[in-house]
């Protein structure tokens, strides 16, 4: 299928500046993610819509809508109110989808909460946001989540005994999707279910017809460099439509089935993957809980998927399996490839052979919904491997001089900045980190620096803040620096990601240890594990007196960079 054209015409005069706006026949929906929902269940009620392969478990439109709609009865008894909060820590399985759309019909505010957290990462965020309700999972690989949260509320322990943490003092109810982990606070996804007949349908009805499309609804915990993970704000309007238009331009119908290994906690699962098959009435298919490259291809094939999400490492991992040739993946057509710079040898094997040559890239950030720059389906190989793509509908992209802020001529460096519908209302409760990405015109500042060309492909160049991006994963490194400091022997601390093969950057931590005091790289390896992110923690350690610093005293983290690259041999 040809995409719908959504971008100005090439003949238009060449322009001056690095300015663009997406145009479209197509407007924006003005609904709610539940409505939607709804419309699409009456349009294709008995097309597949959600296949949980490690569940064994399929539902089509009409049966993942009454389940949806009994959940949403169901949060509705536990006593969730509209803007309530309702945490989700759980990998890729049909409950995540499940919840998350029966949250939206009752305006709840889902809250992801990334499986590889730990408990310094899972308390800080619940406790920010104020989630009155977590959902979670037993357990997956080393992460044993119920044991986790009961750590941190004591009272789970106890049947009986109403929540009253003092660390987490909003949290009232906990459910636990695998029954044999429950602990006696706890319900499981059953008990939760069993308590539907309490709200009547008429009420869920009511409850849905009062929301509005610009009330937020989602809640993604992204770092910055002041430290503290911040919440990404979005609406229903944010995440449906953008949603859709990912899905549009990669020309996806009612008849496309769709595999889904990225995680459904950050935007590539939730709103790439989950609302852009929704809003098409396409099917969502989950190969495994996490990713696992023959459970992926096993999924494309035995399934007869049309199309595929991943991050370059993940397609390298499919193309290089083992039993890669053994796997009849013809029926497959389009997808998507966003996280990291592609290597063109990686796309050319993605287009022959995984047979998508409709492949696309994106580009974006979870405050922005989250895309803002997409190739199109035709775009030259060239395009796909260096540019991030052209503007989306209904949205503006800017490149701006960081000093100035004033506009930078076609093929100069700029910092990105994009507006429109897509921009997050805001950092939860955090007006003054809002305030400094988003600015008084409504633009706002992703920190990545980039090039535009005559023909609107942008490619990014760099960044101005000194994120890490590992395998697809943000790491930011103000976050680790801030967990590190509190280790008795450490004085400072300053991280940095150096160049790798395999995942395009890890973590290196340089620590200057209190005088007097020892520690050595896996003593801080164990300090580490079980608090942070496994991803976070530094992979190399360098021990030093000093850091690299200017003549005013500010870090040189650059200079660390290139000290570290040479001595590791990683150039």
């Amino acid at each position: 299928m040809t995409p719908h054209t959504d971008t100005a015409s090439a003949t238009a005069p060449t322009p001056r500046y690095s300015y663009v706006s997406g145009i479209s026949h197509q407007p924006l929906k003005g609904e709610t993610i539940g409505d939607c929902f709804d419309a699409i269940v009456d349009s294709h009620p008995e097309r597949d819509a959600l296949i949980s392969r490690h569940q064994r478990q399929r539902y089509t439109w009409r049966e993942l809508q009454d389940i949806v709609d009994r959940a949403a009865r169901a949060y509705m008894a536990i006593g969730v109110e509209k803007g309530d909060r309702v945490g989700i820590w759980a990998t890729n399985r049909s409950e995540w989808a499940i919840t998350q759309f029966a949250t939206a019909k009752i305006g709840a505010i889902l809250v992801n909460i990334n499986p590889s957290y730990r408990t310094h990462e899972l308390e800080y965020a619940l406790r920010q946001s104020g989630t009155s309700v977590l959902v979670l999972q037993g357990a997956f690989k080393t992460s044993r989540y119920a044991d986790m949260i009961a750590e941190l509320v004591p009272q789970l322990g106890e049947a009986g005994t109403p929540l009253a943490s003092e660390r987490l003092p909003a949290l009232k109810q906990v459910v636990c999707l695998d029954a044999d982990w429950a602990l006696p606070g706890m319900l499981t996804w059953e008990d939760l279910l069993s308590r539907t007949d309490a709200v009547a349908a008429t009420a869920l009805a009511e409850r849905q017809a009062m929301l509005q499309f610009d009330e937020p609804i989602n809640i993604q915990y992204t770092s910055g460099t002041t430290g503290a993970p911040k919440g990404a704000t979005l609406s229903h309007h944010n995440i449906l439509n953008n949603g859709f238009f990912v899905a549009e331009r990669i020309g996806l119908t009612e008849t496309d089935r769709m595999v889904i290994p990225v995680p459904l906690y950050h935007c590539f699962g939730m709103v790439m993957g989950n609302l852009g098959c929704m809003t098409h009435g396409a099917a969502m298919i989950y190969p495994s809980e996490g990713f696992d490259a023959l459970a992926t291809l096993t999924a494309v094939a035995e399934e007869r998927a049309t199309a595929l999400y991943g991050v370059p490492t993940m397609f390298i991992a499919e193309l290089e399996h083992p039993e890669f040739a053994t796997f009849d993946l013809s029926s497959l057509r389009t997808g998507i490839m966003a996280g990291s710079i592609c290597p063109i040898e990686v796309m050319r094997q993605v287009i022959d052979k995984l047979h998508m040559k409709a492949v696309s890239i994106c580009y974006g950030m979870t405050e922005t919904s989250p895309v803002s720059l997409q190739t199109q389906t035709d775009a030259p190989l060239d395009k796909r491997v260096t540019t991030v793509g052209t503007i989306h509908p209904h949205l503006e992209v800017k490149l701006i001089d960081p000093a100035t802020g004033r506009l930078v001529p076609r093929g100069e460096r700029g910092e990105l900045c994009t507006r429109g519908y897509s921009v997050m209302l805001g950092y939860w409760e955090n007006p003054e980190a809002t305030a400094t990405s988003i600015d008084a015109a409504g633009w706002m500042h992703t920190g990545d620096l980039a090039q535009m060309d005559d023909e609107g492909y942008v490619a990014i160049t760099g960044r101005i803040k000194d994120m890490i991006i590992r395998g697809g994963e943000n790491i930011y490194p103000r976050e680790i620096e801030d967990f590190l400091y509190t280790h008795p022997a450490i004085s400072d601390v300053q991280v940095i990601g150096v160049p790798d093969e395999k995942y395009g950057e890890e973590v290196m931590a340089w620590v200057k240890l209190i005088e007097g005091e020892s520690l050595d790289e896996e003593g801080l390896r164990t300090f580490c594990q079980g608090r942070i992110a496994h991803y976070k923690i530094p992979r190399y350690v360098k021990f030093v007196d000093a850091f690299p610093m200017t003549v005013t005293g500010k870090i040189q983290k650059f200079k660390m960079r290139e000290v570290a690259t040479h001595e590791l041999g990683l150039a």
